[in-house]
């Protein structure tokens, strides 16, 4: 596997893999604590070149082989980190592919690049989407001890499912989610939306996804319900799902 190139954003070194190829080029935005060479990343990378088509991705600040410390995180920082990594990296229209937390990112980032002027989104695909997570799915299940926590150390940790390490979860990246809420009003994505989400899904409740539905107003949006899928999307026919979702994505936007 090719080496990962850097890229300097506010003085964090931020790694990135880009492999060249056609438009619609895809952009995928991993998860909370995940990195860019999990299953899904490693599979639509796969895919990509197979196809002759561009595909990026990053690890933000924190994650993977990118500088900087997790617990520095917050959404703010990592959305502005994944817009330079696209300015930089990216010509042409795009689809970005979130999964999770990326979702919110992709979604974030949608609103962003709209503001200056940069309509080169052609289309997004949202697996098991966790936008406004930390508002809507963090901050109403806090326990007395984690609110506690919270005042007094600044973070509380909850054990991974997915790893030897807690999640940590910041005063600091909660406090800065309510600055990037996008489930709080109509989300005009002004591009056809891919949404798949597992109903066994422990992390992010499938309701979840039905909200995000019903505040994409005027687009074309599809939601695939996956009756037996977890959170991770990670099984073969997952990973199958999420390609031919890409593709079909590809082939509206072509």
């Amino acid at each position: 596997m090719a080496a990962p190139v850097f890229l300097d954003v506010d003085g964090t070194s931020i790694a990135a893999r880009r492999t060249a190829g056609a438009a619609p080029g895809i952009v995928w935005l991993g998860g909370y604590k995940s990195d860019m060479l999990g299953t899904k990343a490693e599979t639509l990378s796969e895919w990509a070149s197979g196809q002759g088509r561009a595909f990026l991705r990053h690890d933000y600040s924190g994650h993977g082989e990118s500088g900087g410390a997790f617990a520095d995180g917050t959404i703010s920082k990592w959305l502005s980190q994944s817009l330079a990594v696209f300015r930089h990296f990216t010509q042409g229209r795009q689809i970005l592919v979130g999964s999770s937390m990326g979702a919110w990112i992709a979604l974030r980032m949608v609103q962003e690049l709209q503001k200056a002027g940069e309509n080169r989104i052609a289309g997004l695909v949202l697996l098991a989407p966790a936008p406004d997570f930390t508002a809507e799915l963090v901050e109403p299940a806090l326990t007395k001890a984690q609110k506690r926590d919270l005042a007094k150390k600044g973070f509380f940790e909850e054990p991974s499912d997915y790893s030897a390490e807690p999640y940590i979860y910041t005063r600091a990246l909660i406090e800065d989610g309510r600055n990037n809420l996008t489930m709080n009003g109509p989300i005009d994505t002004h591009c056809p939306v891919h949404i798949l989400q597992g109903l066994a899904d422990a992390d992010v409740p499938s309701s979840h996804a039905l909200k995000l539905v019903g505040l994409l107003p005027a687009d074309d949006v599809t939601l695939s319900l996956i009756p037996d899928g977890d959170h991770r999307l990670s099984r073969p026919q997952d990973l199958d799902m999420l390609v031919r979702a890409v593709d079909a994505m590809v082939r509206q936007a072509g």
